[in-house]
């Protein structure tokens, strides 16, 4: 009976064994469906942020497609704003920086290899650097509003605004090149463009940080420090601000500063002198601004007298087909010639020419090398005759018009300006193209101004038949406002013009 007790207890012990495990088995199975749901999720996370990873790459994609699409449709119209010239030039330094680390991280080896390939061709940091300068620059010279460019306004055509992130990238260049006057004309910019935005695009904080600074430089120690009290208020722990605040106070506490407040905060006027060297400071350079903004700053002599004709000296090849000759001064004695270049003889230039293209370099007046220089921006190539038929056929044209020899000539060059190109006053050309505002060629000693007009050359002489040089046709190119500048320069040579002009004694002929 014990035994029989014993086999039972060892049965039923057995049974429970085999139903724990299968009730163990269940249990297991209703983890997997847990599990199986929390994979579930986890993927769905995975996709959600792959979607989102994706619709980034999509819309950086449909961004670049639908900015490069509408900027192609016409290119020159587009770059020839200086203010859509410096937001692309941004759009690939600033902004690419911040986008390339994303795609850097989001996509394959492969293809960040080919955009590094590609981005060999994007602008860098010396371009953004020489696109904010061009800007800065055309402010001065044609007195433009900050507040106009701003808003995309320049030289009457309209562009896209800037938002206060790009103002201040304006200011942060001028600050480095501790050009405090342009700093606080881009800063106090960006702060009332961020005070407008509903989308911030860039930190009050540090345009206060920026401006307070250039205040105090400029002589404005008690706006330094209400500015630097906005930017505690906003980071009370910034030290830099911290620190300013302590010299900008000791700075009030001087003699120079007692006739003011410290707790007044109402309006100050702001003392913002543009600091110039002292040739920027002189007549000449007075009189290229003016000129270059189309102001009269002397009469031209004898200007009833200068006249339009057909001209053709007496040379058979220009009987038939005369040319257009206006007369613009007669001591120095200038004259532009009209439509001298056909629109298939410049298409042609301008296209074999281009990759030709290198920074213009100037000659340096102490070694006699060539550098490049900040005065002169833009790029130039040399063309000889016998590179092409056209380009033969244009120098033939220069001798049969102006009668002189072109065979001692030197090379065409033909330059294509850059963002606010320009060329300031120097010794020493056709026109390929016309340009809506700006890009003139002033001679500042006589008053006189030519605006370019596609076609059109203007024709003078450098020299006295004595060999000595006629100092008022010192010359300049202004600034490009708006458009593409593109020029052919020909510098003949006094040799090989004996018989054509001969030598003279006299410095007044």
């Amino acid at each position: 009976m014990h035994l029989l007790a014993h086999v039972c207890l060892c049965l039923v012990v057995a049974l429970h064994t085999v139903r724990s495990e299968v009730f163990t088995a269940m249990v297991e199975l209703e983890k997997t469906l847990q599990t199986e749901q929390e994979i579930a999720i986890l993927l769905k996370d995975y996709i959600e942020s792959e979607e989102a990873r994706l619709a980034h790459l999509k819309s950086l994609a449909e961004d670049y497609d639908r900015h490069s699409t509408f900027a192609l449709e016409n290119p020159d119209h587009f770059v020839g704003n200086p203010v859509n010239a410096f937001l692309l030039v941004k759009r690939f330094t600033v902004d690419w920086d911040k986008e390339f680390q994303f795609l850097k991280d989001n996509i394959t080896n492969e293809l960040v290899s080919t955009i590094e390939i590609k981005r060999q061709h994007l602008p860098d940091y010396e371009d953004l650097n020489g696109a904010a300068a061009a800007l800065l620059r055309l402010q001065d010279t044609y007195q433009l509003d900050t507040a106009d460019i701003a808003r995309g306004e320049v030289g009457g055509v309209k562009t896209q605004e800037l938002t206060a992130e790009e103002c201040f990238e304006l200011g942060r260049y001028a600050y480095t090149q501790r050009d405090f006057y342009h700093t606080i004309m881009w800063m106090q910019e960006a702060l009332d463009q961020d005070a407008r935005e509903l989308n911030k695009t860039a930190d009050r904080a540090l345009i206060l940080d920026y401006l307070s600074y250039a205040m105090s430089m400029q002589g404005n120690a008690h706006l330094a420090l209400v500015l630097t009290n906005e930017l505690l208020e906003i980071d009370p722990s910034h030290q830099r601000a911290k620190n300013n605040k302590f010299y900008f106070e000791r700075m009030l506490e001087d003699e120079k500063f007692k006739g003011q407040k410290r707790g007044d905060t109402g309006l100050q006027r702001v003392k913002n002198p543009r600091n110039i060297d002292d040739y920027r400071n002189s007549e000449e350079f007075y009189a290229y601004e003016s000129l270059c903004r189309g102001e009269d700053i002397m009469p031209i002599k004898n200007a009833h007298k200068l006249k339009c004709k057909y001209a053709w000296y007496g040379h058979p090849y220009l009987y038939l087909a005369r040319v257009k000759e206006e007369e613009m001064h007669f001591d120095p004695w200038l004259v532009v010639y009209h439509d001298i270049l056909s629109d298939n003889e410049m298409n042609f230039v301008k296209s074999f020419a281009t990759p030709k293209l290198n920074r213009a370099t100037v000659q340096n007046s102490v070694t006699g090398k060539l550098e490049t220089a900040t005065y002169r921006i833009s790029k130039s190539a040399w063309l000889k005759d016998a590179d092409h038929p056209i380009l033969s056929r244009i120098n033939k044209r220069i001798g049969t018009v102006t009668g002189l020899n072109v065979e001692t000539a030197e090379e065409l060059q033909v330059a294509n300006y850059g963002i606010g190109g320009h060329y300031e006053p120097h010794f020493d050309y056709a026109r390929m193209s016309d340009i809506p505002s700006g890009g003139a060629t002033v001679f500042p000693y006589i008053g006189l101004k030519l605006f370019p007009k596609k076609g059109t050359a203007a024709f003078w002489y450098n020299l006295h038949k004595s060999g000595e040089g006629i100092f008022n046709t010192r010359h300049a190119a202004c600034p490009v406002l708006v458009g593409n500048k593109w020029v052919m320069n020909k510098w003949i040579h006094e040799r090989g013009q004996e018989f054509r002009r001969p030598c003279s004694l006299s410095s007044k002929l």
